[in-house]
């Protein structure tokens, strides 16, 4: 598995276990984490905090070109929430752990540009099927339904 998946993988696991929706990403620059964070919609009370806007927040302000020089690793295909961060911030690769329980915007970033790289991994799939079938109103408020 991509090591910087798995810490998203970490960051969807600590979401749940905190009793949020489990969906995690991380920000990489130059081979670094210089974000990462968690859905925490339910822990916040908080209506935008997705786990790619959550790490967005998480690594603070940056300058435009370091955004530019960054891959975002996030759990599950980005909602159009997060995918207009990702356009606005002009992130160049976005790599995607699943997108079978959520297509999210995937063909616009596309037609923008941005590389998105599908893994279909097994322990994000898991996890979101997991969630969805046993907290369905949840995951039905988050996007939207």
């Amino acid at each position: 598995m991509d090591a910087f998946l798995a810490q998203a993988i970490a960051e969807a696991e600590a979401g749940l276990a905190e009793g949020g929706i489990p969906i995690g990403s991380v920000i990489v620059h130059q081979g670094k984490i210089i974000g990462r964070g968690h859905n925490r919609r339910v822990q916040k009370g908080s209506a935008i905090l997705h786990g790619e806007m959550d790490a967005l927040e998480n690594g603070g302000r940056l300058a435009a070109e370091v955004y530019r020089q960054c891959v975002l690793y996030t759990t599950l295909s980005p909602c159009a929430m997060c995918s207009g961060a990702i356009l606005l911030y002009r992130i160049p690769r976005v790599v995607v752990g699943e997108n079978i329980t959520f297509m999210g915007e995937e063909a616009l970033l596309r037609s923008r540009g941005v590389d998105v790289e599908v893994l279909q991994e097994p322990r994000c799939i898991e996890l979101m099927r997991d969630f969805i079938k046993t907290h369905s109103f949840l995951w039905n408020e988050d996007i939207g339904v």
